[in-house]
């Protein structure tokens, strides 16, 4: 699937702006973005169903028009809701069917899929979100086709749901199809996709692979010890200089194990009280990308009282800038980390 200039007005109103993005065959691609970035729109015009303003969406090298048979090429789950609350799950798939040129075996078939065998002659109207989103998915698969479009899939299921969404996801990809999935469940994003799109005011933000991504946002070490300046010294000499002081007195120390940190430690004399390692994980890195598109104004608060902890604002920078550190001045071999200064102090008397 591949998307190149993607433009989409509504009036004065531009909900895509130029957007180009590539879905590797073969992966599970999250597609993020806040409400309101044009996602839907974008799935949208890759489907055929809204007219860009501007650009080009393919599927299988045409656009989703020109397929000739295209419920066999691409699935798709856009609203999970759109099926009709009188009909059973095993008659509605029966009338998809008919309507894509699949015998009506493929109806049960599906049913079991997504495990609604169970409730094939019950009315959709007396289905839960999550059956719903469970029978949409049915739907997209009765072509079995080799590209899955799904739009947040995993809205009203239960945590065993969206276990099962996963893993099915997975094997589906493992057996060569291809899926792009938009969903605000970043967890789940980040446990099965390999590739991430995201945009934000309808323009790309990033689009990169998840080990890039992670490589880009690497894990930290913060280790608390009896003498910061002198460990970040032993670091510096040892070539590590992506050292940073914590307010609590911690060093936050990037691309060295903790296995490392305590021999360096143990040959400058230093004794450390402890480690921990702190990863960088998809929510916080999307909210770096897209936070400021919708910002309330700051209350007012009366003369001497200060806003509730916790409500402060959001981070000006990505995740790896660690906001509210501070980076430890010409950490060179013989030279004093603090010149002109004193270490942080922090609990535990780190500063003495």
């Amino acid at each position: 699937m591949v998307v190149h200039g993607l433009t989409k007005a509504f009036g004065d109103h531009t909900a895509v702006a130029n957007l180009s993005f590539l879905v590797p065959p073969g992966s599970i691609t999250g597609f993020l973005g806040p409400n309101g970035s044009g996602k839907t729109t974008t799935l949208g015009m890759l489907l055929g169903l809204v007219r860009p303003t501007a650009g080009v969406a393919y599927i299988d090298g045409v656009p989703f028009s020109q397929l000739e048979h295209p419920a066999q090429v691409v699935g798709a789950v856009l609203d999970a809701r759109s099926a009709h609350p009188k009909h059973t799950a095993a008659t509605h798939l029966q009338v998809y069917c008919a309507a894509i040129g699949v015998p009506d075996t493929r109806a049960a078939e599906s049913l079991d899929l997504v495990g609604l065998t169970p409730a094939a002659r019950r009315r959709i109207g007396e289905f839960s979100l999550g059956m719903r989103q469970r029978l949409a998915l049915a739907t997209a698969l009765l072509g079995q086709p080799r590209y899955l479009v799904l739009d947040e899939p995993a809205n009203g299921l239960d945590p065993e749901g969206m276990a099962w969404l996963r893993d099915f996801l997975l094997a589906y990809a493992r057996n060569g199809g291809t899926v792009l999935i938009s969903s605000h469940i970043l967890r789940e994003v980040e446990q099965m996709a390999d590739h991430l799109v995201i945009i934000s005011n309808g323009t790309l933000v990033a689009q990169s692979s998840m080990a890039d991504l992670r490589n880009a946002y690497r894990s930290r070490v913060l280790v608390a010890s009896a003498d910061p300046a002198r460990l970040a010294t032993a670091l510096a000499a040892a070539g590590h200089t992506d050292v940073q002081a914590q307010p609590d007195g911690r060093l936050a120390v990037v691309g060295v194990e903790p296995d490392r940190i305590a021999e360096l430690a143990a040959e400058y004399e230093v004794k450390l009280f402890g480690t921990s390692v702190e990863h960088v994980d998809l929510e916080q890195v999307f909210l770096a990308m897209t936070t400021g598109r919708y910002v309330g104004t700051t209350p007012a608060y009366p003369q001497g009282q200060q806003p509730p902890s916790g409500y402060g604002p959001y981070p000006g920078g990505p995740p790896q800038q660690y906001p509210g550190t501070q980076q430890y001045p010409g950490a060179h071999p013989g030279q004093q980390p603090y010149a002109g200064s004193q270490p942080p102090t922090g609990p535990g008397g780190f500063h003495r």
